[in-house]
C-alpha cells in the first residue's frame, strides 16, 4: 500500500489533480464547469496511469476558495467522504495562500524581494464581471471589492508590492495593472510539483474543511 497524498482545485476550470508516486508528479488539467462530472473519470484514469488506487489516498489536500460555490463543495465533499470512510487526513489552503506559497519559491520573487527587502506579496483574482478578490501578504484578511476600490488599495498601499494572480478567463494580469510589479505569468499557474510540495506540508491542518467564499463588493464598499 503506498501513502497517496491527493491535491485538487476544484474552485474553477480547470479541474486540477495531482499526487506524487514513486518520486513522480502524476497530474491532470480537465476543462469545463461541471467538475462533478469531470472528477471520477480523470480520477480513476490518474490511479490506473500511477498503479494505485482509492485506498492508498492518505491525505486529501484542497483549495478551499474563493471560487465557484459548487466547485468548492466537490472538493470539500470529496475530502470529507475520504476522511470518514478511509481514515484520511485532510487539509487545504486558500487560492491567495497557495499562490503566495508558489510565488515565494520562484527566481523571480526572490531577486525582487532581495532588492525591496520591505515589500509585500499581493494577491488579485478575478471574481464576477468588474469585481476583484485582493489579499495583501501582511496579516490582512482577503476582501471582495469593485475593480476600482481594488486599484485604489493598490496604489495606496505604503510598501512595494508583488503581485500575483489573474484577471478573466485566468488571463494576465499585466494589462490591468499596467505600472505595478506582476509576477510572471507562467508564475500564475498552478505548478504541479509546487502543488504537490503544498499538499505534504504540515501547516495547513487548522479548520481544513472550512470553504472560504468571502463577500461581494457591495458589502465593501463605504469600508
Amino acid at each position: 500500500m503506498k501513502n497517496i497524498v491527493l491535491a485538487l482545485d476544484t474552485t474553477s476550470s480547470p479541474l486540477l489533480l495531482a499526487f506524487e508516486s514513486g518520486g513522480k508528479v502524476y497530474s491532470a488539467r480537465k476543462s469545463g464547469i461541471k467538475q462533478e462530472e469531470l472528477l471520477f473519470p480523470a480520477l480513476k484514469k490518474l490511479f490506473a496511469k500511477a498503479g494505485v488506487n482509492i485506498n492508498d489516498v492518505k491525505k486529501v489536500f484542497f483549495l478551499r476558495g474563493p471560487g465557484r460555490f459548487t466547485g468548492i463543495r466537490i472538493s470539500i465533499t470529496m475530502a470529507s467522504m475520504l476522511r470518514s470512510l478511509a481514515g484520511a487526513e485532510a487539509a487545504s489552503m486558500t487560492v491567495f495562500e497557495f499562490l503566495d506559497f508558489q510565488i515565494k519559491r520562484t527566481r523571480a520573487f526572490k531577486k525582487w524581494f532581495k532588492e525591496n527587502p520591505s515589500g509585500v506579496s499581493a494577491v488579485v483574482l478575478h471574481a464576477f464581471r468588474e469585481e476583484y478578490f485582493l489579499q495583501f501578504f501582511d496579516g490582512s484578511a482577503p476582501l471582495w471589492l469593485t475593480k476600482e476600490e481594488m486599484l485604489k488599495k493598490l496604489r495606496e498601499y505604503a510598501k512595494p508590492l508583488y503581485i500575483s494572480g489573474f484577471d478573466k478567463e485566468k488571463s494576465s494580469l499585466r494589462t490591468l495593472l499596467a505600472g505595478f510589479t506582476v509576477a510572471n505569468d507562467k508564475d500564475c499557474k498552478i505548478n504541479t510539483k509546487i502543488f504537490c510540495a503544498a499538499a505534504a506540508e504540515k501547516n495547513f491542518e487548522q479548520n481544513s474543511l472550512e470553504p472560504l467564499y468571502l463577500k461581494p463588493a457591495r458589502f465593501e464598499l463605504g469600508k
